[in-house]
Order: structure tokens, then C-alpha cells, then sequence
């Protein structure tokens, strides 16, 4: 009869394996609690001194249950696409999300499985989980809502970005989105409408909020523009209302990827005066964005009436 250890995958050992390998069910539970096994979630246990993380038991209850493909959040997290949480950035929460290719669904402690059509080609092997594609895993997070949510995974996937120290290429094309809901499924039709206002040149989930904000304010400035400097050179601000002059820029370096690139936009921010046709700038950071939204929306209303008035 094979040591426990031996029978285990990546510290994870499975009950299935144990009895396969000829362990009886009693001489099994006294071997895990002897030697310390933990468990990670019906069926799975973790080695001795192994810690429990996400990613183990994401792993684990995939190997307890194969029908099982993390999606939305989970799938979010694996192919570093931010998402929002109670209307903050936050990386994964500490539920697995999960499609099932049995379309059973529920909840239980720590896994959510949701229904869903999904058949073997719509999931891929992914630091070593299945997982759904970008496309589909924003498709997914569209169609659940609500809309700040949607728009601002969407934003992430269809941009450049620095995710978890981890520079990224775009993930999805518009027009895979575009086709993923095309499916009658339930959503689609709201989903389809909170594409329109995606933007692939947002930097980060407090650029997204900003500018939904605005739009819904009835305050529509040009996202990502390309002034120049007096000597020629260009420079990209957040937002610019062009015929009042002014430049609102979302700073801070945990939504911008890293320090060096908080730097960069300091830099940019003390040359943007410089281009010609520039009035004023306005800067607020990503927690005034997602906490005081309201006020960053009254400064900029009231900032671009006077300027208005100034230009009359």
C-alpha cells in the first residue's frame, strides 16, 4: 500500500486515489488525522504544512469534481482581468466561480457553480485550471451585471495593462465580445447595450468609473487624446474637454501598475500646461473616484462651466 504522500498530485491527495491505491476508509481517516492532512474540501486533502490557498482548492475541488471550469470571477482572476467588488478593484474574492460542463448548479461554502451552456471547446488549461476563455469569461461578467461591473472588466480585457505587477497584452478584440453576445442567453440584450460604452484606451477601473460617471452626468470629454507640448512633444491625459481647455486626470500608483509608472504620470501631469490650447488640469485620485464620485463630478461640472464662461 503506497504512502500517502505518493498518491498525492501537487500536494493535494484526492480520497478516490487513497482507496484506489488500497487504503481502507478507516486506516485512511486516522492516517489524515494522524499526519496532519487538511482538508481543502470534500474528497481533498492538503499535505502536512501545505497552506490551503485559493488556487489549491480551485484546483482541488476541479480534480474532486472534472465537470467543473472556473469562470467569471474566478476565470477573471486567472487571466488577470480586474473586476469590481462592493465598487472597488479587487483581484478574486475568496469564492471559486465556477460553469459546470454537467450544467448542474448551486452554491455551497466557498464554490458557486453556475448554469450555463458549455461544452469542451469553451474552456482552455490555465496555471493549471480549466478555465473559460477571455472572451467568454468577459461575456459572462457582461451578462451578470451590473453595469460598472461589466464596463470595467470588459475595459480591462480589451487593454494593454500592469494586472498584479504582471504586464499584460489585450486580452479580447470588441468583436469577439461582439460575437460571444450575439447567444440568446439570458442578459444578452442589456449586456449588448453596456458594450457601447467600452473603451480599449482606458488605463484602469477608476479611468472606467470616471468616465461613466461623466457620461452619466451628461459630461462627454475625448478619453485618451494626444495634445503636444509647446516643443512638439505628446502627451496622453486621462480625459480632455477640448473647447474649455481642460484635462481631468485618475492618478495613483496602485490602479497604474507600479511606482515607476506613477512617476511617469506625475511627469506627465506637470507638462500638460504646456500644450498649447490647455487651461486648466484637474486631478483626482482613484478613491475620490470610487468613494466621492459625486463631488469629483460637481468639480468638474462646475471647472468647465467657468472655463466655458472664461471662453465666451
Amino acid at each position: 500500500m503506497a504512502e500517502l504522500t505518493t498518491v498525492a498530485r501537487g500536494g493535494v491527495l484526492l480520497t478516490a486515489h487513497a482507496l484506489e491505491a488500497g487504503w481502507s476508509p478507516g486506516r485512511l481517516r486516522s492516517a489524515l488525522r494522524r499526519e496532519g492532512w487538511g482538508r481543502v474540501c470534500p474528497g481533498a486533502w492538503a499535505a502536512p504544512g501545505r497552506p490551503v490557498d485559493w488556487l489549491t482548492r480551485a484546483r482541488a475541488l476541479q480534480a474532486v469534481r472534472p465537470a467543473l471550469v472556473c469562470s467569471h470571477g474566478s476565470a477573471a482572476y486567472v487571466h488577470r482581468i480586474e473586476v469590481l467588488g462592493d465598487g472597488r478593484p479587487q483581484t478574486r474574492s475568496s469564492l471559486v466561480e465556477c460553469t459546470s460542463m454537467a450544467r448542474s448548479g448551486g452554491r455551497r461554502q466557498g464554490l458557486q457553480v453556475h448554469r450555463g451552456p458549455l461544452s469542451p471547446g469553451d474552456w482552455s488549461l490555465r496555471r493549471g485550471l480549466r478555465v473559460t476563455p477571455p472572451a467568454r469569461t468577459v461575456a459572462d461578467l457582461i451578462r451578470r451585471g451590473p453595469r460598472e461591473e461589466a464596463v470595467v472588466a470588459a475595459d480591462s480585457a480589451l487593454s494593454r495593462r500592469v494586472v498584479g505587477g504582471v504586464r499584460r497584452p489585450a486580452l479580447v478584440h470588441p468583436d469577439e465580445l461582439g460575437t460571444e453576445l450575439a447567444a440568446r442567453r439570458p442578459g444578452a440584450p442589456r449586456a449588448r447595450r453596456w458594450l457601447r460604452p467600452t473603451d480599449p484606451a482606458a488605463g484602469s477601473p477608476a479611468e472606467t468609473l470616471a468616465r461613466l460617471h461623466m457620461h452619466d452626468a451628461g459630461l462627454h470629454p475625448e478619453s485618451q487624446p494626444l495634445p503636444h507640448t509647446s516643443d512638439g512633444r505628446g502627451i496622453r491625459p486621462d480625459f480632455l474637454f477640448r473647447a474649455a481647455g481642460l484635462v481631468v486626470e485618475i492618478e495613483g500608483h496602485p490602479f497604474h501598475g507600479t511606482r515607476e509608472a506613477h512617476e511617469r504620470d506625475t511627469r506627465r501631469f506637470n507638462a500638460l500646461p504646456d500644450c498649447p490650447g490647455v487651461r486648466r488640469v484637474l486631478r483626482f485620485t482613484a478613491t475620490e473616484v470610487f468613494h466621492r464620485p459625486a463631488a469629483v463630478i460637481a468639480t468638474i461640472r462646475a471647472t468647465w462651466g467657468r472655463l466655458g464662461e472664461a471662453g465666451s
